[in-house]
């Protein structure tokens, strides 16, 4: 069965709630299919450049790492979703038990008319390190809990785990899903090894790094074959992607924007690995995670000011999608070619300007709309 285009809306975390609860509006409004939320502490834009000259977003003596706790936030959202789905993308397995993230989306499943999505990635150094967990063998940790999430989805009675990171003895998770409302899991995978366990264990795959189409598409194909080996099918994994977009009235102010601050900054958060792929050494140095390693609050700003700086802006135009609205579509059609089905755009173009902010919003409801149609 053919899995048809669908699109999702970032509704923000953070206060005020009327925000969030106003985003969820315009989801269902303008027809986007899911509308997720984040699990953070710390947000990845650093307080030390939080300013106007960064984004009109800035305010004084507001901080940008001020959040809801994701999971309170999606049952105070479940009765105002309607059709929309709601997600996390997305939460780890190092502050969360997987038992207990197992619980939290089974019961969320009682509260929403369609089935949640478990958005959930290996973490953020950011979130773990200065909160006295152990980031150490985060992917291994992973696999674990994956393997426990999908038995609490699937089955009930006690059952046993042995591994390094968990052990259980007896537990159970009898909680079910109401029919057709069993919770999603969706993988934030990127590089080999957890886009092996996108395949085994994954409902959908959700990165957020740039890649050029022949470069999603080879990840996919990485994805779809691991599910072979599993025995799963694999047409039936959701192919996702929250892609950072730069969008404008005309071409030559799209190319304007690579230029902005806040739009430089969004590509230190892309690993290294991505950096090499367009021909480039990360700004904060080899071997850089991106958003995996980057905590804020250690560095500096001149050390900040000096990394945006260094990002060149021939890298911009060819690791983002950016143009006018008829360009984002013609280079997303490219991506659906290569097996994209579910789009999240996260135009770092509303960062600039209220009116950017404003013609950003309208264009992803245009782009999304045009690529349901085919």
């Amino acid at each position: 069965m053919a899995i048809p285009f669908t699109s999702g809306l970032n509704v923000g975390t953070g206060p005020p709630l009327g925000r969030v609860a106003g985003a969820l509006r315009a989801a269902r409004t303008f027809g986007f299919d899911t509308a997720w939320t984040v699990d953070h502490f710390l947000g990845f834009f650093p307080e030390q450049i939080w300013d106007k000259d960064f984004t009109w977003l800035a305010k004084p003596g507001e901080s940008p790492h001020e959040y809801f706790e994701y999971q309170t936030l999606l049952g105070y959202l479940a009765a105002r979703a309607g059709k929309v789905r709601l997600g996390v993308g997305v939460t780890e397995p190092t502050r969360r038990h997987p038992v207990l993230l197992a619980q939290a989306f089974l019961s969320l499943a009682h509260m929403t008319k369609r089935a949640p999505i478990l958005g959930i990635g290996s973490g953020e150094r950011e979130n773990i390190e200065p909160y006295g967990f152990d980031f150490a063998h985060p992917v291994g940790r992973l696999e674990e809990a994956l393997a426990i999430i999908r038995r609490c989805f699937t089955a009930s009675g006690p059952f046993d785990f042995a591994g390094t990171h968990y052990r259980l003895e007896g537990a159970r998770m009898d909680l079910a899903a109401p029919p057709e409302r069993t919770p999603e899991i969706w993988v934030a995978a990127h590089g080999p090894r957890m886009l092996e366990l996108a395949g085994r264990y994954g409902d959908g795959w959700y990165p957020a790094f740039p890649f050029s189409p022949q470069q999603y598409g080879e990840k996919l194909g990485t994805i779809r074959e691991a599910a072979r080996r599993s025995g799963r099918d694999p047409d039936r994994i959701v192919a996702a992607w929250q892609a950072v977009v730069v969008v404008a009235r005309s071409r030559k102010e799209a190319r304007r924007m690579l230029d902005a601050k806040a739009v430089r900054f969004s590509t230190l958060l892309a690993s290294d690995d991505v950096w090499q792929s367009f021909g480039q050494e990360h700004p904060l140095g080899a071997g850089f995670g991106g958003m995996i390693d980057f905590v804020p609050d250690r560095y500096s700003k001149a050390q900040l000011e000096d990394a945006i700086a260094r990002v060149p802006v021939e890298l911009l135009a060819e690791a983002l999608v950016w143009g006018t609205p008829d360009d984002l579509f013609e280079r997303f059609s490219a991506y659906r070619d290569a097996g994209l089905r579910h789009l999240v755009m996260q135009p770092a173009s509303a960062m600039i300007s209220r009116r950017d902010a404003l013609y950003s919003l309208r264009a992803v409801v245009s782009i999304q709309r045009k690529l349901r149609r085919g």
